[in-house]
């Protein structure tokens, strides 16, 4: 009997590890069939969380109705769509492309058991427009803004060990004038520079456990000069005599370790000796090891981030990155995919656009009319490549004081959260602003100085292409397609230091660096894409044969520079955009042109051209 009850627990034992490996093995399988399964933050990471993309349940609510319906008690809704992508996209499984006033989303959440104790947040990438998410049917908070990322803390609503439901809603109205939307088209069908809209959930939703006496955010200012970061942590909350220790390493090996006396909001200095600079060429960057330390020592929290040794700034009428001219040669990028619209399918392919771009010549984009999630910034950080961050801002009345009011919020968020990214070079609020009057006049005031005073290190353009108030840089849109027009427009003379759309608007020009921030825009479809529809358009009359497109693309290119006063240029457009098709790529990033040819074009040093 003795024996048979050893064989009996030897089979249990067995058992059990069959089961847990069958756990494990189904578990990794989950874990790889989870769409963006990439931390979101790699700034600002911690070993301690959980990505909740995937399959929810979700119902429409065009009527609004939903909370009065109780959708927010619901624990599984008919429809099924795949998060982070908005229910327009085909890669969400749902691809409804008509307008949705607001939708519901609903799944379980599991608390780890080994959470207890800790502060647990609730993170979401991005949800377009107003959200407001429910825990058991509770409120855990609201959000407005369709690009700026939030959370909320849950810890009281949730118990470690347990299931819970959590259920999100979203309002969106493109329509209302009052909601940043960039270039999400108004009408039904996408026109113009319009395209097929985002509704609701589009970038991670995720949960993570932190120490009470955690980190909650962390600014970091390198000092080329000086030869210094400084790094200001922003805590939860402070446990008497606990530390902030600050390790810096470079290529894995510490280089710097200095403990701080935790203080909330108290810039800490550390010297860097012999930088190495981060720049395109050189995109090095040092990574950072924040800890938070009780006063016996005991690490309380633990954040993995990383920082760029990097200096930009203007003088006269030119830009300077550590110390030295650059001339920008951008691509406006307009963040659009085919399958997932504002979303990217992958991590990889967030990347791949910058290497495309690179490719192509360009060392850097303009990020137009779109906020970018954090990790595309990531991939820029570490190929080096220079971008301006900039806002949603098509789409609201500029004259609206509510309208007003939530760009400024979202603004103040989209620059908060990116500001630490040593690839963003310069913020650009507006795009392309005509009219407005004083009210304009204030907003492009109020744009300026919030971001100067949240980040004083980059240069602010106020309005891209449009109505300059107050800014850093001067920057203007022509899509003049004859070259020779295109040099006397641009060619200073007596009457003009610069060439200006809006002269009598504009404040006067003070010397800033002076951009042509988009030109170009020429149309070219291959043989073998299609016309995405009859509106399908480019700039200008079509060339008729690639090699004219050549020709012109050099031409307007050579003439810009040769200008001296130009310090920079940005290229229309990095891909084909739905009926937009004037891209350096195709829509779904496959090669137009010879881009050895276009490369040499695009990245020629700059030139005189004889009269």
């Amino acid at each position: 009997m003795p024996k048979l009850g050893a064989i009996f627990i030897l089979f249990l034992f067995l058992l059990t590890v069959c089961l847990a490996s069958a756990r494990q093995e189904t578990a990794e399988q989950a874990g790889s069939s989870v769409p963006r399964p990439e931390h979101p933050r790699p700034q600002f990471f911690r070993d301690s969380w959980l990505n909740l993309n995937g399959e929810w349940s979700f119902a429409f609510d065009f009527g609004v109705s939903g909370k009065q319906q109780g959708f927010q008690n619901s624990t599984r809704f008919d429809k099924t769509i795949i998060v982070p992508f908005c229910p327009e996209s085909k890669l969400s499984g749902v691809e409804h492309k008509d307008f949705i006033n607001a939708l519901w989303y609903q799944r379980d959440i599991t608390i780890p058991e080994s959470w207890k104790g800790k502060k647990i947040i609730l993170h979401f990438g991005a949800v377009d427009y107003a959200s407001e998410a429910f825990i058991d049917g509770r409120s855990a908070g609201k959000h407005w803004g369709g690009t700026s990322s939030f959370d909320f803390d849950i810890t009281d609503l949730v118990k470690p060990g347990s299931i819970h439901n959590l259920v999100v809603s979203a309002y969106d109205d493109v329509r209302s004038r009052v909601q940043p939307a960039g270039k999400q088209c108004p009408d039904y069908n996408s026109r113009g520079c319009h395209y097929t809209r985002t509704t609701g959930i589009w970038q991670t939703v995720w949960l993570e456990a932190v120490s009470p006496y955690g980190l909650k955010s962390c600014h970091i200012i390198p000092d080329v000069d000086q030869k210094k970061l400084s790094i200001t942590p922003v805590f939860y909350k402070i446990k008497e005599g606990s530390k902030l220790r600050i390790t810096v390493k470079q290529n894995g090996k510490a280089v710097k370790q200095e403990n701080f006396a935790a203080s909330q909001g108290s810039p800490c200095s550390v010297t860097i000796k012999n930088p190495q600079l981060w720049s395109p060429e050189n995109p090095f960057l040092y990574d950072i090891i924040l800890e938070v330390l009780d006063r016996d020592g005991k690490v309380l929290d633990t954040v993995k981030s990383y920082a760029g040794m990097r200096k930009i700034h203007t003088h006269s009428n030119q830009i300077y990155l550590n110390n030295k001219p650059i001339y920008l040669r951008l691509v406006l990028d307009q963040g659009f995919y085919p399958e997932g619209i504002w979303t990217a399918p992958s991590d990889e392919a967030l990347k791949n656009d910058i290497l495309l771009s690179k490719k192509a010549g360009f060392n850097g984009a303009r990020l137009h009319q779109k906020v970018f999630e954090e990790r595309f910034h990531y991939w820029a950080d570490r190929l080096g490549y220079l971008t301006w961050g900039e806002s949603s801002s098509w789409g609201i009345d500029v004259t609206s004081g509510e309208a007003a009011r939530n760009f400024l919020t979202e603004w103040e968020n989209i620059v908060t959260r990116d500001r630490n990214h040593p690839s963003i070079i310069a913020w650009t609020p507006f795009n392309e602003t005509w009219s407005g009057g004083e009210k304009l006049e204030q907003l492009l005031t109020e744009a300026y100085d919030l971001a100067k005073n949240l980040d004083p290190t980059r240069p602010v353009n106020d309005a891209s292409g449009g109505i300059h108030i107050k800014t850093d840089l001067w920057t203007e849109h022509t899509y003049q397609q004859d070259p020779e027009k295109l040099r006397i427009l641009l060619t200073p003379s007596e009457k003009q230091s610069i060439w200006t759309r809006n002269p009598e608007q504009n404040a006067p020009y003070q010397g800033q660096p002076y951009l042509i921030d988009e030109y170009g825009g020429i149309k070219w479809i291959p043989s073998a894409q299609q016309q995405h529809s009859k509106d399908s358009w480019g700039y200008g009359e079509d060339p008729p044969t690639l090699e004219e497109f050549y020709t012109r693309l050099e031409a307007l290119t050579d003439v810009i520079l040769s200008l001296d006063h130009i310090c920079g240029f940005c290229y229309t457009q990095l891909t084909d955009i739905e009926q937009e098709q004037n891209g350096i790529y195709n829509y779904d990033r496959t090669e137009k042109f010879d881009m050895d040819r276009i490369n040499k074009i695009i990245s020629k040093e700059r030139i005189k051209i004889k009269n």
